[in-house]
């Protein structure tokens, strides 16, 4: 079933000693007389290739002149009749009926002419329209040119030529010139040249474009889906999003598509059908390894939790088995993890914050701004917020001492006095330099009854040798104690080892060693209990160098060790120590590694965890937005939406209010 030279990754197979007529009979036997066998429909048409299925209609016709899908359609109901009629139709039939149905009518589903056409092949696209044509004597391109507008029906039209070139000989030249084109067409253009994008991404095989997406990456600094969203709007971005996911990876855009089909309250079950029925015999073993890696639970378990009764067991059948065993990988899901790390590690990607020194500063003037919106009755906050949120933290230490000559006051002081609440912790925040900032959120999570381990994990895993030293000196000064004695005195056993070690500021700052390299993925698999390095270590012995490796060795040594990880034992790190180990020694390991991999990220899921649900985490909101304003906000701006599918600025916006609202979005810098 597979093409030649290819291995078969769908789920469901030609069944052995297939017989059309006694499968024709024993559905007919299931559905004659009061009720319906559910489970032997279920089990009969779930085990049959789609193939298979269609001759057991025609031998239906043939042996009791009824059609087998009229009678299905009467016999079942709701989601489970719409799934298994689906899978009675022939692929490019059950492709025009979604469109069909996605276009019938007041309002269009542009999200499933979106699904469809953006991941199918040029010769399931042809299928398609002569389907389409056969089952509704219309025109397909017709009917999407009459229900659609603008750039979003020019880029489906592209796509339903199914013209995408095929050669995977692939032109250097072409590929920066085609990066060169897309970025000069959108990034550095007044307005944005649509038909450019079009012509590009709806023309270029997969694996130009694959390389062109590289390119894109180093000549601009940003993944080629940042630009996207930046430059376009509404379905013609989310049409080219998809396009982009697809020749990525049309596994992970369907393991995506799934997920979200699922999360949160309520199922999208057509989606869910949809994808089930149309990817069981392509890639659904596929889907299943990015899904399992992806979102760290099976498939096989997410349908098993979110439906219910025979439709949940034709899903299950149609998954074609559980993989809960996260973070391990097949073959080719280890392979693409591998070359995540390899991307990772060659993206020379600029960190830039939201807030820049102001040009043509004036402390005495902003000093004397701040004066006056505290003075007398009320306090003019908006004043404070706009003042304070657009200068640099250098610029705000000169605001500091000019306010003191000017009045004879302390700023920190005054502003202490006229704010409160959240908008306070924010503004007081700001006016300390970012070490003292440091230093006196790890002292607040240090003492008082209780550690807060989750604030000493962020702070101390993601900061450099450079940073650490200031937070040691200004805590030194603040609180006349070493940071070190603090921690060795408020934890305890490995945590302890760990948070000290990081303390201590000693991370090497040079390139990889291969050589060294393999012997520290050795160690790492050792520690986790994934590989025997067949040396004489006691346990202890283990620990101490894998605790040594992860605080102590360089970024970039660190990729190398965690791709040499992933080809010696077929795991994610990340995702082995969390299985294997627990608490906050396995937080603060998994902080590290995530870190080391996309440190943005990091915190986009941070952030994004502490305004989801019910109730914000404000401690940690305001930490991450003060404390990366200058570094990397725009950066984990990106990353935010590329994770959540929404803008930190409209979250912040949804899940704060008043001026702690107006302060934040001011720090956030703008809307993606």
């Amino acid at each position: 079933m597979a093409p030649k030279g290819k291995v078969y990754r769908g789920s469901v197979k030609d069944f052995p000693g297939f017989n059309a007529s006694q499968d024709a009979d024993a559905l007919y036997n299931a559905m004659k007389g009061f009720g319906s066998d559910k489970d032997a429909i279920l089990d009969l048409i779930t085990s049959r290739s789609n193939k298979q299925r269609v001759e057991i209609c025609q031998a239906y016709k043939s042996q009791y002149g009824k059609d087998l899908i009229a009678d299905l359609k009467y016999e079942l109901t709701g989601k489970f009749e719409r799934l298994i009629v689906s899978l009675m139709r022939p692929p490019a039939y059950s492709d025009a009926k979604e469109i069909k149905d996605a276009i019938a009518g007041v309002g269009t589903d542009e999200k499933c002419l979106i699904e469809i056409l953006a991941s199918r092949t040029n010769q399931e696209i042809h299928d398609l329209v002569a389907a389409y044509k056969d089952a509704y004597e219309r025109d397909l391109e017709a009917d999407i040119v009459g229900d659609t507008s603008g750039h979003f029906k020019k880029m489906l039209v592209v796509l339903l030529q199914g013209a995408r070139e095929e050669d995977d000989v692939v032109s250097e030249d072409l590929v920066e010139q085609d990066a060169k084109d897309l970025l000069e067409a959108g990034e550095l253009k007044w307005g944005t040249d649509e038909a450019q994008f079009i012509y590009i991404l709806g023309r270029r095989s997969k694996q130009h474009l694959r390389m062109v997406f590289d390119e894109y990456l180093k000549i601009s600094g940003k993944p080629i889906e940042r630009s996207i969203r930046a430059e376009l709007s509404g379905d013609f971005e989310k049409l080219m999003l998809a396009v982009v996911k697809c020749i990525r990876s049309t596994a992970e855009y369907f393991a995506e598509r799934l997920y979200k089909a699922m999360k949160g309250l309520g199922t999208r079950d057509n989606t869910l059908i949809r994808i089930m029925v149309s990817r069981s015999e392509i890639d659904m073993l596929d889907i299943r390894e990015v899904f399992r890696t992806k979102y760290e639970k099976s498939l096989h378990n997410m349908i098993k939790e979110d439906t219910s009764g025979e439709y949940k067991k034709a899903l299950l059948k149609l998954c074609g088995g559980d993989d809960d065993a996260a973070g391990e990988f097949f073959p080719e899901a280890a392979q693409v993890a591998y070359q995540m790390w390899e991307l990772s590690a060659v993206a020379k990607v600029e960190l830039r914050g939201t807030v820049q020194p102001v040009g043509n500063f004036n402390d005495d003037g902003d000093a004397q701004v701040l004066r006056k919106a505290m003075k007398g009755l009320g306090t003019d906050e908006g004043a404070i917020i706009e003042v304070l949120t657009q200068r640099s933290n250098a610029q705000r230490q000169q605001i500091l001492k000019a306010y003191k000559a000017h009045y004879g006051r302390d700023l920190l002081a005054d502003l202490k006095s006229e704010l409160s609440g959240s908008l306070a912790k924010l503004i007081l925040g700001l006016m300390l330099t970012p070490a003292q900032y440091d230093a006196k959120q790890l002292r607040k999570a240090v003492e008082g009854a209780g550690t807060d381990e989750s604030t000493l994990i962020e702070i101390m895993a993601t900061r450099n040798n450079q940073e650490i030293a200031a937070i040691n000196e200004a805590y030194q000064q603040a609180y006349h104690k070493s940071l070190e004695d603090d921690l060795s005195s408020d934890t305890s056993g490995q945590f302890k080892r760990i948070l000290v070690s990081l303390a201590l500021g000693n991370r090497d700052e040079g390139p990889e060693n291969l050589t060294q390299a393999h012997e520290d993925a050795k160690v790492v698999a050792e520690t986790l209990k994934l590989a025997d390095v067949s040396s004489n270590d006691s346990s202890d012995s283990l620990e101490t160098r894998f605790l040594s490796i992860l605080c102590t060795r360089s970024y970039p040594h660190l990729r190398r060790v965690f791709q040499e990880f992933i080809k010696m034992t077929n795991h994610d790190v990340e995702h082995a120590i969390r299985k294997r180990m627990s608490g906050d020694v396995r937080d603060a390991f998994v902080a590290i590694v995530r870190s080391v991999k996309n440190k943005p990220a990091f915190f986009a899921d941070k952030l994004y965890k502490s305004m989801k649900g019910a109730g914000t985490d404000e401690r940690t909101l305001t930490r991450i937005m003060i404390s990366r304003s200058e570094i990397d906000l725009l950066n984990i701006r990106g990353e935010f939406i590329d994770l959540f599918d929404k803008s930190l600025y409209h979250m912040i916006e949804k899940d704060t209010s008043g001026d702690y609202c107006k302060a934040l979005l001011a720090l956030c810098g703008g809307d993606d």
